[in-house]
């Protein structure tokens, strides 16, 4: 048994190393092409664009990602905002009227149907080249959109995803998310280099608009259409792309019960629409996205898993080992003695060695794209601490909520 645990060990190990150097490799290989092509400027023709903010008991946070969209810099008359009530059960219709003669602003109303339906219903209205939507919890940088649409003059270009940041994180989980998504900016930004970004998240990703009009609307995709569309895009060979500094910011779940409500919800959308693109999986046709991204992502959750399994049997095994003293010798407490001249040379351990410095390059490496002032802080410390910790739980129960066949809701 000892030994199929560390044969597993040494092949979760060797892989999740083997993935994590690759994709540095990519990052700095395709950095430095990047800064040869020169940029793109100014537009001499804006295109026009549509955003579509869902909403449901929104009141509190509506107003101010409203207003940061109507401060975006972007020509106003090729800007037009679309505010769905999806069936709101609090005053978050009554809040919005103050916009009701805005001209850049239509208001519509629907009975609740979740979020895609709200998605779908706008795009009735919507006549522009790009449309994209944004989140009522999220709020946008002023030139966002600029750096976003510049992208679309790649015809190839079929959607831009942006970066998205934490807003003024607090507590502990606050903090930790912070690092998260910051991570999150890396990893985007190595997709897009691998052309396998398989997730356009739902704060302000921007599409061309006939995107819809060939492939159809959103779908309800077990409440996470932003995975769902994305991957519809990428089996009918459509080009994602990503703006790492197109900042958007976004209020992260305040408690635990949010936070793994909100996880669940998204680890158990990939898992179901994993299995309905399985084909992708695996296939050259799908390029760096079925042959490394897919596969990768399915493998994070796998070892996540086992590493935290095994985190949880080790600790078990210290308390019995502890029980077992007490009882035999009584409570006693023993000094600590640290060896200078011992070296533990397994090989598992310089493995881990390699595995944890290569994270704490990933992470100096997010913070530069995210643009904070500093490449290591206390989020990134409580990240490290903590995380690994964390995932298992909602994985764990997004994995036996997948085997059972119980859906998750969207809170």
């Amino acid at each position: 048994m000892h030994l199929v645990s560390e044969t597993v060990t040494y092949i979760f190990l060797f892989t999740a190393l083997y993935i994590e150097v690759f994709f540095l490799i990519t990052y700095f290989e395709f950095r430095e092409k990047e800064r040869k092509i020169p940029a793109v400027g100014a537009l001499d023709k804006w295109p026009s664009v549509s955003v579509i903010v869902p909403v449901w008991n929104e009141g509190t946070t509506v107003l101010k990602t409203i207003f940061s969209l109507l401060e975006l810099n972007y020509p106003k008359e090729k800007l037009s905002i679309f505010i769905v009530d999806d069936g709101s059960t609090d005053k978050t219709w009554n809040v919005i009227q103050r916009f009701s003669r805005n001209k850049q602003i239509k208001l519509l109303k629907k009975e609740n149907g979740g979020k895609y339906t709200a998605l779908n219903h706008a795009l009735e209205f919507v006549d522009t080249e790009l449309v994209g939507c944004l989140d009522a919890d999220s709020f946008v940088h002023p030139e966002a959109l600029k750096r976003i649409v510049v992208q679309f003059e790649d015809s190839e270009i079929m959607a831009v995803t942006p970066s998205i940041k934490v807003f003024e994180p607090k507590g502990l989980l606050g903090f930790i998310q912070k690092a998260e998504y910051m991570m999150g900016i890396f990893f985007r930004k190595i997709f897009y280099y691998l052309n396998a970004i398989y997730v356009t998240p739902g704060p302000f990703s921007i599409f061309r608009k006939s995107v819809f009009d060939k492939l159809g609307n959103y779908k309800h995709a077990y409440n996470t259409e932003d995975i769902e569309i994305a991957l519809r895009m990428r089996k009918n060979n459509m080009k994602i792309g990503n703006v790492h500094n197109a900042f958007i910011y976004t209020i992260p779940p305040a408690n635990f019960l949010s936070l793994y409500r909100q996880r669940l919800r998204w680890v158990y959308g990939f898992l179901k629409n994993a299995i309905d693109y399985k084909d992708m999986f695996f296939r050259p046709q799908y390029g760096n996205l079925g042959m490394i991204v897919l596969p990768a992502a399915g493998f994070s959750i796998l070892s996540t898993m086992f590493f935290g399994a095994k985190i949880i049997l080790s600790w078990i095994n210290l308390l019995l080992l502890k029980i077992e003293e007490i009882s035999t010798i009584g409570l006693s407490f023993h000094g600590f003695n640290l060896d200078f001249f011992y070296i533990n040379t397994d090989i598992i351990v310089f493995i881990s060695l390699i595995a944890i410095f290569g994270t704490f390059f990933i992470i100096m490496t997010s913070r530069e794209l995210a643009e904070e002032k500093n490449r290591f802080g206390f989020d990134s410390i409580l990240f490290l601490i903590f995380y690994t910790l964390l995932t298992p739980i909602w994985m764990s129960k997004a994995i036996y909520n997948v085997v059972l066949s119980k859906d998750t809701k969207w809170r």
